[in-house]
This record gives C-alpha cells, sequence and structure tokens, in this order.
C-alpha cells in the first residue's frame, strides 16, 4: 500500500519537473504531497528536490507563500525552495484573480399582510373558477399502474422504489357542459367500450374541473393556509402555499369498491400566479386514515396549464397523478387532459386506436426556491 502511494507522488513530481506550472498547479502538486510529507513517505529534502525543477508561468507572491503554509505543513527546505520560486518569478505577471459569481440571493417570502392579500385573491378566483369556463370537450388519457409493496414477496427490499406495471389504458371523451362534468370511456387498452366512467372497474378519481379547488378555498371549509415556497413550474415562478382541512369541515372522501366510503382530513399546496393569482397547481393528501380502513394513503397532484379553445385561452387541467396504497399493493393514476375544444351539439373527437403518447415529465416538473439575480453594486 505504501509503496503504491509513494510510487503514486513520485509520478506526479516527475510529472511537475517536465513541465512548467501555473500558481493553481503548483498548490495543487503540494497539496497533493502534503499527506506523504505527515506519513513520512516523502522527504522535506525530496520535495525541495522536485520544486527546484519547476518553471512558474506566473508570479509567486510572499503573501501566497504565507496562505500556503496557513493550509498545509511546509517544511525549511520545501519552504526555501518556494521563496526561491518568488524570486524567480518576481518579473512575471501575477496570477489573475478569479472572483468567484455572486451568490444568488433568495427571494424573501411575502409579508403576513401580502399572504393575507394573495389568499383572499385566490379564493374569489377558486370559487368562480367555472362560472369563468366555457362548455366544452376533451380527450381524458388515463394510464392506471399497479405495484406491489416494496418489502413484501415481489415488491423488491423495503424502502426501494414500487414495480410499477400498466395495468389499461383509458381513452375518455370528457365534456364539459353547463358547469357539470361528463364522462364516457371510448377505449380500454385500444378496444372500443364507449361505457359510463362510473361503472368502469378499478381506480378512478373525478374532481379536476373545479371542484377540489372550490373546497380547499370555501369560507365553510376554514383550510389553515401558511406560506411554503417559491417554485418554478413550466418555466414560470409560481408562489406556494401549504394549507390543511380539518375532519370536521372535510368533504374529501376515499372509497374503496364503491362500497366502503369514509370522509378524512386533508393537507396538501396550492401553488399560484405571482402576477394574477390563478391557480395552477393543487397538492391534496388524506390525512389521519382510521387503521382499519383498506385504503392506507392516498394523494393526488393535479397541474392547470394555458389552452387554446376558439382563439380564447383558459387555464385547464393538465395532468393528474393520484397514488393509493392499500395492505395488498399500490395503484398510480395519470391522468392527462388533451385535445380540448370548444363543446357544441355535434362537436366530436376522433378516437385513434393508439393512446396518445404520454406529456413529457417536464411539463409537471418544478424546482423549488428560486433565487433573485444578483444586483450590482447591491448587497
Amino acid at each position: 500500500m505504501g509503496s503504491r502511494l509513494v510510487a503514486a507522488v513520485l509520478a506526479l513530481c516527475l510529472a511537475a519537473s517536465a513541465q512548467t506550472l501555473s500558481i493553481a498547479k503548483l498548490r495543487q502538486f503540494l497539496e497533493s504531497s502534503a499527506p506523504m510529507i505527515k506519513q513520512g513517505t516523502m522527504s522535506d529534502r525530496e520535495l525541495a528536490a522536485f520544486l527546484d525543477k519547476v518553471t512558474l508561468t506566473e508570479k509567486l507572491t510572499e503573501g501566497e507563500i504565507e496562505d500556503i503554509q496557513g493550509q498545509m505543513r511546509i517544511g525549511p527546505k520545501t519552504l526555501l525552495a518556494l521563496h526561491k520560486l518568488a524570486a524567480e518569478s518576481a518579473s512575471l505577471a501575477a496570477a489573475a484573480v478569479i472572483a468567484p459569481p455572486p451568490k444568488p440571493r433568495p427571494i424573501p417570502p411575502p409579508t403576513s399582510e401580502e399572504q393575507a392579500a394573495i389568499i383572499d385573491d385566490v379564493r374569489q378566483y377558486a370559487l368562480s373558477y367555472t362560472d369563468g369556463l366555457p362548455d366544452f370537450i376533451c380527450t381524458q388519457v388515463t394510464r392506471r399502474f399497479g405495484a406491489p409493496l416494496p418489502g413484501t414477496k415481489y415488491g423488491g427490499a423495503a424502502g426501494s422504489d414500487p414495480r410499477w406495471q400498466l395495468v389499461d389504458t383509458l381513452q375518455i371523451r370528457l365534456s364539459f357542459f353547463e358547469k357539470r362534468e361528463h364522462y364516457v370511456v371510448v377505449l380500454m387498452n385500444s378496444a372500443i367500450v364507449n361505457q359510463d366512467y362510473n361503472k368502469v372497474g378499478g381506480s378512478k378519481a373525478f374532481g379536476e374541473f373545479g371542484s377540489m379547488m372550490r373546497e380547499i378555498f370555501e369560507p365553510a371549509t376554514e383550510a389553515r393556509f401558511g406560506w411554503d415556497h417559491w417554485g418554478v413550474l413550466r418555466g414560470k415562478r409560481v408562489m406556494a402555499f401549504n394549507y390543511h382541512v380539518r375532519l370536521d369541515r372535510s368533504h374529501f372522501q376515499i372509497a374503496v369498491d364503491d362500497k366502503l366510503r369514509i370522509t378524512t382530513a386533508y393537507r396538501g399546496v396550492v401553488e399560484v400566479e405571482p402576477d394574477t393569482h390563478a391557480v395552477v397547481r393543487i397538492i391534496q393528501e388524506a390525512e389521519n386514515i382510521p387503521p382499519d380502513f383498506p385504503m392506507k394513503e392516498t394523494s393526488d397532484v393535479l397541474d392547470y396549464d394555458y389552452q387554446d379553445l376558439s382563439g380564447h385561452t383558459f387555464l385547464l387541467p393538465l395532468k393528474s397523478k393520484v397514488l393509493m396504497q392499500t395492505m395488498d399493493g399500490m395503484s398510480r393514476l395519470e391522468e392527462e387532459f388533451r385535445l380540448y375544444r370548444k363543446y357544441s351539439a355535434d362537436s366530436d373527437i376522433k378516437f385513434d386506436a393508439e393512446p396518445l403518447p404520454p406529456l413529457s415529465d417536464d411539463k409537471t416538473k418544478e424546482s423549488k426556491d428560486p433565487a433573485a439575480p444578483a444586483v450590482p453594486g447591491k448587497k
């Protein structure tokens, strides 16, 4: 072990003797030699002898020698060799000092007064959201996945990522008419179905077009809001507020097999545009599910994005991701809302046998806590 380390250092020293060094490379060379000096596998005399063969490309100042002494253990002969290098390089230009870029400053959160005013604006937006929507139809592509629980026989090691498998893919004709949603499953795994979504078995989710948002902001819900973070979503800065709804104020329901149904407390995050205070993301998670209930965990992430309808732009659902866990396994629903068009009596959507390709993950990927760019001359 020791002979290999010595050989490595000697090779580095020989390489150094065969070339000129900048001040940065000199420091790197000395730092790599310091452990060998400390362990006694290389002597102060040997290191000084190698330095005698080095030619510098930049001026070595006494201040830099003092800094080197403060950073690492330097023997007397090595110190003399450094002073010799300083004298030999005195006529050279000093090494360029590259100042590190200024650290971006975190954006401060809004004041408590500003937060209260923002929440009031978002509440008005949420309560009137569906009133401002036109009648429309769109294609909802729902991909349903299942996975055994990690730590079980087929689920892999405890704490590992779930081993998701695609169960089925539904293409749904979703119409929004007179402020109500209607779902018809047109295709299931490329087979024609034409069936009411409520009558299709398996995991389902509803409420994307305003009801989830409205229930959070209804005054009777008495949700508690607090500042969470700044973020960037789909290339735009967003403000995120966390919230919590007590059980006695909640209308959040979980159903299993359409027979067992409970209401739970819930918490989550609402993300809004800083300028318009429009909602662009809702995160919702059930809380304190009774231990004897088959469903153990459930959460939903719903993204809104701008869509064009007959030349007018509206914020409409883009994608929903629902996670559920039972005693027996895990389920994941990924719902994408595509091909929006204005509703009319004869409007329709052509469904291909092959489902639309999944949206890019970039569409729903968020980076948190962006920093404000540094302003020159200001601290």
